[in-house]
Formats: C-alpha cells, structure tokens, sequence
C-alpha cells in the first residue's frame, strides 16, 4: 500500500519538473525579445507600476577625468571635510541613484557618508528635503581606484530642470582625483563633518565638480534620454557660472516645454579640450563613447559634435586632411556602434574657428571637408548644422559677432542658445 503514495509523489515532482523547464523556456524567449526592442540591461526594467513599466533613466551626466593641477581643491582640500556640490537635472521622478567615480586615481576615495537635498540657491538647501544616500545598504563606502560605484535607489521628489545638491563629507582621498573640472557651476568645501548643515556660511567656493558621475530617475517606460559627446563647446565654455544655459541645457528646457518630448533627459558628456582621436584632456572621444554613451541609462538617441580640437592641432595640410579623414572612420565606429544598440545618432556640424587661434587655411579646409562629409554622406541618422546656426551669412567662416565669446572659437551665451534652437524636436519624438 505505500507503493502508491511514492509514485504519485515521482509523477507530481515530473509534472513540476515539466512546469519549472516551461517556464524557464517561456522567461528566456521573454527576455529575447526586450533584447530584440533594444533593452540590453536586466537593471532597465522594474515591477509594473499601477499604470505601466518603469526604468531607470539618466537625467544628469558628467564625463569624469583625471583633474589637472591647476583644478584641484582649494584648501583646505577634500580629505576629511565636507563638499557641497550642486547639479540640474533634466527630467523628475521619484526615485534615484547617483553613480561616483574614482576611475582615474590611483589610490581609494572614502565617502563617510552622503546627503541630497533640493537647493535653495547656493550653498543652502532645503532641510525638509534631506536623504542619505546608502551604498550596499551602508552609509560608508571606498571606492576602489579605477572603479565607480552607484548608490542604492532612494525615494526623492525630484522635480524637472530641479537643482539638486549632493553633500559629501569624504574620508581619505587620492592626490590624484577623478572629477570635471568644467562645472560652470559652484561647489563649496568646509572643514570637517558639515554633511547636514543648511547652509555653509564659511566655505571656501570652487567652481569645479569632483567624484559625481551621473544621476538615474525612475521613469515611465515612455521616457528616454539623449547623450552628447563633445568638447569645450559642449561643455559650455562661455556660458553663465552658475547660470546651466550650455546649449544642452537649454536644449533640456526645449524638450520639456514640449508635448511630445517631455519624458526625455539629456546626458551632457562634453570634456573641456578634449579630442575625438588622440591627445587633448581626458579620454579620447572614441575611447569614451561606451562609458559615455552606450552605458548611460535609457540612452535613445545620440549626438556627436566633437573633432575641432583635433584638427586645431595639425601642423600642416596633409596632417590636417589625414585627421579629417581619421575623424570620419571614427564617427562610422559610433555610428556603427550605436545602432548595434538601436539608439539613433546624429552628427553636429564643426562650428566656424576663422578669426579664433586655431585658424589656418589647410586647417579650414579640412574643417569644411568633415561637415560636408556629415552632411552628405548619409551616415548619420540626422544632422545637426550648428555651423550655420552661428555662422556669419556675411562670411560663413566665421562665428556671428553678437553670438561668440571673445576668441571666436567658443560661442557665449545668446550663441549657445542659437545651436539649441537649431535642433528640430521632432528628431526626438
């Protein structure tokens, strides 16, 4: 008689068996196909929320670097004290991480613990508002040289276009930091552990980002972002201090206004000096386009606008169209490799350099043989024409009056918000 029970139990552990492996097989071909859509990162998606997906999204972005000397903290420096660093945000939500960065120091960076808070201008925030960042669950983290790690989500009403502020009273750090020194915008340094304080009275001001890499939001399937590789005049050279009117920025603003784009944040990832194919500060433009663009998250569409710095250092023609000819193999590898990834990629024009110090006629001329390579040849998926948004119709080799900074190279404020406004929306929608 007890033959029977055996039995039953064998044949129900096979139904089972056969339930497991179905569902194994039916999860596996669900996963395929959000690899088919272009989702690559398990980490993408979340539970159903009452109305639809959720996913984490990138809303603000900096491209990390190795500071220069002449960059590095003032005193009383970073070890053992508190930095208050502000950043403005594309699209809300109500949930974050912040990802940090140590990549190019040699020694660890200890963050003894992690504030945010909404900023009310300055270095005052707003108390009511506060969160501490955990990492691991832990409020203390080392970050290994050569790494970067991202915190674990918190729950935050993080408002579009809000100026958040990111407190963080470090341990030991390198002498060698990882950071951007092009802030365009404010951090202030105190003595010791002033993480909570509402505002700091005292501190010594830099304007210079250290550590902070990027900021994810938890967003409705819907949402998406856009990365833009470039230089100085991505970063924002001749914009406002404190003033977030870089030509990303406003293009931000521009997509927010908009019905139809408003669940789409911009990753600015411009490097100050920096090269598409070698020298410069920083990574390499095409050394960095998976850190800076493919890994960023929710990344739909990209924009390269990047190659003057390139050519500005050429010492003669021949030089100057090798480099032009190097610099279109190496928007074919972005392109290639952003559409391995199913993000659209658009090229921006070089904008006009006569006038400026990098002019020369060889220099030029290969200047005017790159645009009408991204004009022409099809590759991207669309064009972005800031040369002659900002160009002089009077003579198209060089930058409006009224629209650059002072070195004809850089665009000031009213330039930067002519390259925003010759973007079509509708590349986005």
């Amino acid at each position: 008689m007890s033959y029977k029970p055996i039995t039953y139990t064998v044949n129900r552990l096979n139904r089972t068996s056969i339930f497991v492996r179905m569902w194994l097989v039916l999860s596996g071909l669900f996963l395929s196909s959000l690899l088919a859509m272009g989702f690559s990162n398990p980490e993408d998606f979340h539970r159903p929320s009452a109305t639809n997906l959720e996913k984490w999204v990138g809303t603000w972005s900096t491209a990390p670097q190795l500071v220069e000397p002449r960059n590095m903290p003032p005193e009383p420096g970073l070890s053992n004290n508190t930095l208050r660093q502000i950043v403005r945000v594309s699209i809300g939500g109500d949930s974050l991480r912040i990802r940090f960065s140590n990549e190019f120091s040699s020694t660890p960076t200890t963050m003894q613990e992690v504030q945010i808070a909404a900023s009310k201008g300055g270095d005052s925030i707003d108390l009511s508002t506060i969160k501490n960042l955990k990492f691991s669950g832990k409020n203390q983290v080392i970050i290994q040289p050569g790494e970067a790690i991202t915190s674990d989500p918190v729950a935050f009403d993080l408002e579009e276009r809000e100026d958040l502020a990111i407190t963080i009273h470090f341990g030991e750090v390198p002498e060698d930091l990882t950071g951007h020194p092009g802030s365009r915008t404010t951090s202030y340094i105190v003595q010791g552990d002033k993480t909570s304080a509402s505002n700091f009275s005292e501190a010594t001001k830099t304007d210079h980002w250290y550590s902070i890499n990027g900021i994810d939001v938890k967003a409705p399937n819907s949402a998406a972002a856009v990365a833009i590789i470039g230089n100085s005049i991505t970063d924002g050279r001749g914009s406002g201090t404190n003033k977030q009117n870089r030509w990303p920025d406003i293009l931000s603003e521009r997509l927010l206004e908009n019905e139809a784009t408003k669940n789409i944040g911009v990753l600015n990832q411009g490097i100050g000096g920096n090269a598409v194919l070698k020298g410069g500060l920083g990574p390499t433009a095409l050394d960095r386009f998976d850190r800076d663009i493919l890994n960023q998250k929710g990344v739909r569409w990209a924009i390269v606008m990047e190659g003057v710095n390139d050519l500005g250092a050429t010492k003669d023609s021949a030089a100057a169209f090798q480099v032009a000819k190097n610099l279109i193999a190496a928007y074919n590898t972005m392109i290639e490799k952003a559409h391995a990834r199913n993000i659209k990629i658009y090229g921006g024009t070089i904008t006009p350099i006569k006038e400026s110090f990098y002019y020369k006629d060889f220099r030029e001329a290969a200047r005017d043989s790159v645009n009408e390579w991204i004009r022409t040849s099809g590759k991207f998926d669309a064009v972005i024409d800031f040369d002659k948004a900002i160009r002089n119709p009077e003579d198209t080799l060089i930058m409006l009056p009224e629209a650059q900074s002072g070195d004809y190279l850089h665009p000031n404020e009213l330039g930067y918000e002519m390259m925003a406004k010759a973007i079509n929306l509708s590349l986005f929608e």
